[in-house]
């Protein structure tokens, strides 16, 4: 009888095991995108827009 009840245990353990990690990578996932959305709101730089712009100058430049 003890050795059923530890068999039952030890297969319930990795099943309670993989259930955690689960729930820990998601909610390491919604952290990751709230995080991501919150950066992705953020406005350009107007400095580094102004780079963005002299280097599509300079690329159309040289096509020509």
């Amino acid at each position: 009888m003890t050795q059923q009840w530890e068999a039952t245990v030890d297969e319930e353990r990795p099943n309670e095991k993989a259930r955690a990690i689960r729930a820990r990578q998601r909610a390491i996932g919604r952290e990751l995108r709230r995080m991501y959305d919150d950066v992705a709101q953020e406005p350009v730089p107007d400095e580094f827009m102004d780079l963005l712009t002299r280097i599509d100058q300079a690329a159309e430049g040289k096509k020509s």
